[in-house]
């Protein structure tokens, strides 16, 4: 289904109430077929480049629409309630753009050429960090992946996992370590042509089927030196951005909420419609049935009222972590009523609602995950009254 473009406002911003709708309905037609083939909704994401969405958060001055959080939630949270594979893919773009100004080595031009890039010809980037030894970096240890002195720039080796959207990345940002006798560790920019780059199609998920979160390996892969962005000694602290202390947990968490909406609302028709032979009824009559949906509509009151809370500024870093593990469980918690009580029908691969679930148990993995959240607000509780 092609959508049309939407009307837009005096500084070339889309309409959100037409065309987001549209994308929803659009993204959704589809999204079955994705899931089940294993294949990347390369047409999603043509969609969002000619409605302008693709850098929606980047900075004006580079064309940019500059999004704040409320309204980048609201595009996010619309597209994952169709398609949640397309939706993160998206989340990383915007956390890039909205990083930019903060992010060590990018020069004003290497940014206009990045931003330009999506604006113009919709290009995506993501960050690529995680690998078979190391796991998630967040948990600590050296890439294997090495960047090599060259003559004019460095050469790449390595292989990254999970690094989603590869398919359709046109940049990626790839974490590895120097060969220097003291190692130095960060980002090195590469351009999806740059020679020695290929992808092994090893994604075979249980969710996020879409997501095209393919091995992305680098065999000498020719790095310019203006591309090499301020790698750090090895264990010096990183360079952080308070906002995306708040933007990285909304968006992402963002995600599975609109997952587990899109659940409910599957659910509450399937209820309504139901009607047994033996009760002569619709189950939406029935007082377990109704209190199911009213916990269920609960869990995600909750969700919406962390999330709006913090995108609109009342909760701050320090919280977003907790806000990324709450609304999270959260959703799942909403999928898993609906799916107790729907039997055979909710778990037919006939009906969206174990795709659903099957999307929604992502949301564990992202990082923070739960233990360091957790933990972290546990050893915050315990400083906070000793220091009374």
């Amino acid at each position: 289904m092609s959508v049309a473009l939407a009307r837009t406002s005096p500084d070339g911003a889309p309409d959100l109430d037409e065309v987001l709708p549209r994308l929803t309905e659009a993204f959704a037609a589809t999204a079955a077929e994705h899931d089940r083939d294993g294949t990347f909704p390369f047409a999603n994401f043509e969609a969002l480049h000619r409605h302008g969405l693709l850098a929606a958060a980047a900075p004006k001055r580079f064309g940019g629409l500059e999004a704040d959080l409320p309204t980048s939630l609201r595009i996010v949270q619309a597209v994952a309630r169709a398609e949640p594979a397309t939706a993160l893919v998206l989340v990383m773009q915007y956390l890039f753009h909205t990083s930019l100004d903060g992010r060590a080595g990018f020069t004003e031009a290497l940014k206009a050429q990045v931003v330009g890039d999506a604006v113009h010809n919709g290009a995506l980037i993501n960050a690529l960090r995680v690998e078979p030894e190391l796991g998630t970096p967040a948990r600590g240890g050296l890439p294997a992946t090495v960047a090599r002195r060259t003559a004019d720039g460095w050469s790449l080796t390595g292989r990254k996992i999970y690094s989603t959207g590869a398919p359709a990345l046109t940049w990626m940002i790839v974490w590895a370590r120097t060969d220097e006798e003291t190692p130095r560790v960060g980002g090195f920019l590469v351009h999806r042509d740059a020679p020695g780059r290929r992808i092994e199609e090893t994604w075979d998920h249980t969710g996020l089927r879409a997501s095209g979160s393919h091995d992305v390996v680098f065999d000498d892969t020719p790095i310019p030196e203006h591309h090499a962005l301020s790698p750090r000694p090895a264990g010096a602290p990183q360079p952080s951005d308070p906002a995306m202390a708040v933007w990285s947990p909304v968006l992402t968490a963002g995600i599975y909420d609109a997952v587990a909406r899109a659940a409910r609302d599957w659910f509450v028709r399937w209820v309504i419609e139901r009607e047994p032979a033996n009760l002569g009824a619709s189950l939406s009559t029935l007082p377990r049935f109704q209190e199911l949906v009213g916990g269920i509509d609960g869990l995600l009151l909750q969700n919406r009222v962390l999330l709006d809370a913090a995108a609109e500024g009342g909760l701050g870093p320090a919280h977003g972590g907790l806000i990324k593990h709450l609304v999270t469980e959260n959703a799942i918690a909403a999928v898993e009523k609906a799916i107790t009580v729907s039997g055979n029908p909710g778990l037919s691969r006939h009906n969206p609602l174990q795709r659903h679930y099957r999307d929604v148990l992502c949301g564990r993995i992202h990082t923070p995950q739960a233990d360091v959240v957790l933990t972290g607000a546990g050893k915050a509780a315990f400083a906070s009254l000793a220091a009374v």
